[in-house]
């Protein structure tokens, strides 16, 4: 069980954002039982609430056996046509996301962005 966990894990993809736009995003750290975590970014436009986001992760991963927390939210501005995605503000009801931690995520999936992000901001 521990090495299918590990392997449903393996698979959750570190950064799911919206190919364009302003949209709320979510810091989860997501975890395999009993086992180790990873964190991962996750930024939709369909999401009113950042519990809208969480909640749809957290029942995708209930189902591959995975459980997971939300580490804090904000916003992303992510602007393909100049290569630029900005982090920043916060989430009401989950706090503040950790910005280097998702900006560092955001690094390696975006490798030729500028990336940068400011604790300012709704």
């Amino acid at each position: 069980a521990m090495a299918a966990a590990a392997e449903a894990l393996s698979r959750v993809a570190d950064v799911e954002i919206d190919s364009g736009g302003v949209f709320k995003y979510v810091l989860v750290r997501v975890r395999a039982a009993g086992g180790p975590g990873k964190d991962v970014v996750r930024g939709h436009g369909w999401a009113e609430y950042h519990a809208d986001l969480y909640e749809r992760m957290a029942q995708e991963l209930a189902q591959q056996g995975l459980g997971c927390e939300c580490l804090g939210g904000g916003r992303l501005s992510h602007r393909p046509e100049e290569r630029k995605i900005h982090v920043y503000g916060y989430s009401v009801g989950f706090g503040r996301a950790d910005h280097s931690v998702t900006t560092e995520k955001l690094k390696a999936k975006y490798p030729d962005y500028e990336i940068t992000w400011a604790d300012e901001g709704y």
